[in-house]
């Protein structure tokens, strides 16, 4: 028997250029109209899985197209250099049985499985630090191009109306580099036995704001090595946080350049969470926007969670669900999110999270980050990793996120 794990993610936020990037390069030059999106171009997508085994499948999205989208000459191998591949580790990737596959607007689609052959040459230990290329083509031009914007990892693009280059192991032939995912939204693995798979679901604070480009050390990724070393290969952890998300919004209302967080957390439960290949426990981090943005108050972004909660346990029979304590953001920067009215209601907020028995248990994120005489992020968490600067206050840097993955309580994950 074998079992398709989720190996790593990344939800499809907003159509590009409407999200929260990270030292985003100059992309005019690569997609010269945003709402024409990419033409007849190559994507070399690079991703570190959490688990790894000889056999895998990929997930392309168009969750935010406004068009029917046609990919081809899709391709996965491993990383060797930028944007080269290792001579001999391409390999190419069909959706059933083809090598063309067209994706309808608000939809998504696996692949059909393919070897991995060069997993059984290289050992856990070596693998685990390895990442993959998945490349691909567009055919023609895809309109509003569906991304996840804050990767906080570098991936790389050929030029505009360059063709099919899928399948060639050379750098030169993706010049171009971005901090941000394209269309590529999850990676499985088949597994010889049965693997748990933990979803850190969120907002900025699990999609990493302020840790370090190519650094991997968001509280997930720390989280991830700490599991690792606990359980080997019977765990994977995938990160469905997006920057500026909310529980309960944004409204249809709010301008598509404003909603750069991407749909709500209920709203992408099932495709986020529920969809995702063998899933056993939840990490929900989330409310600080919709008190920030929206001016939510807390009982507001309780009842949200709630309903979450409960479609979580319907979609997913059995699932654990742990729910994590909000980070100070008292006198953030950040637009809305350092007042005083913010702070009541986070306060609130992490009240219920403490004392509800609708979930299997809580990390007290809060605790490890306050500062407790002055309420605010403790000071030095605040600079930024990424790209320095005395930080926003709100955002942890690589050292309060490696306190907030200490902060968790492994037991408690799969209640062992």
């Amino acid at each position: 028997m074998s079992y398709w794990t989720a190996a790593w993610s990344a939800s499809g936020q907003g159509p590009y250029p409407y999200g929260r990037e990270t030292a985003q390069p100059d992309l005019t030059s690569v997609f010269p109209n945003p709402f024409q999106g990419a033409y007849d171009q190559s994507f070399r997508m690079i991703i570190r899985p959490d688990v790894w085994n000889s056999e895998t499948r990929i997930r392309l999205s168009n969750a935010h197209g406004s068009n029917p989208i046609t990919f081809d000459d899709v391709f996965i191998g491993l990383q060797d250099m930028s944007s080269a591949v290792l001579r001999g580790t391409n390999q190419p990737i069909t959706f059933s049985g083809k090598k063309v596959v067209e994706i309808q607007k608000g939809k998504h689609v696996f692949s059909d499985p393919v070897p991995l052959r060069f997993v059984a040459t290289l050992n856990d230990s070596i693998l685990s630090s390895k990442s993959l290329a998945v490349s691909f083509h567009v055919c023609g031009e895809t309109g509003p191009m569906t991304y996840h914007a804050k990767a906080l990892q570098t991936s790389y693009l050929s030029a505009h109306g360059t063709g099919s280059l899928g399948s060639s192991e050379r750098e030169r032939d993706f010049p171009y580099s971005t901090t941000s995912w394209f269309f590529l939204d999850a990676v499985d693995m088949n597994m010889a036995s049965e693997t748990r798979v933990v979803v850190a679901f969120g907002d900025s604070i699990s999609d990493g704001s302020g840790s370090t480009i190519n650094g991997f050390d968001r509280w997930p990724d720390v989280l991830s090595r700490r599991l690792h070393e606990k359980y080997g290969n019977s765990v994977s952890l995938i990160n469905q946080g997006i920057g500026g998300n909310q529980v309960l919004g944004p409204g249809e209302h709010i301008p598509l350049q404003e909603r750069l967080g991407g749909i709500s957390a209920l709203s992408r439960l099932e495709r986020d969470v529920i969809s995702m290949s063998g899933v056993s426990t939840v990490i929900w981090m989330e409310g600080i926007n919709d008190f920030g943005h929206a001016k939510a108050n807390s009982v507001e972004v309780i009842k949200g969670i709630c309903q979450g909660i409960t479609r979580l346990r319907e979609g997913i029979p059995g699932v654990r669900i742990i729910l994590g304590t909000l980070t100070p953001a008292l006198n953030a920067t950040t637009g809305g999110h350092g007042t005083k009215a913010v702070d009541l209601n986070r306060r609130a907020f992490n009240e219920f999270v403490r004392s509800t028995n609708l979930v299997d248990g809580f990390i007290d994120f809060d605790a490890v980050t306050v500062d407790s005489s002055s309420g605010e992020l403790r000071s030095e968490m605040r600079p930024g990793s990424s790209i320095g600067g005395a930080g926003d206050g709100l955002h942890p840097n690589r050292m309060g996120y490696q306190a907030m993955a200490a902060a968790v309580s492994l037991d408690m994950i799969f209640g062992d």
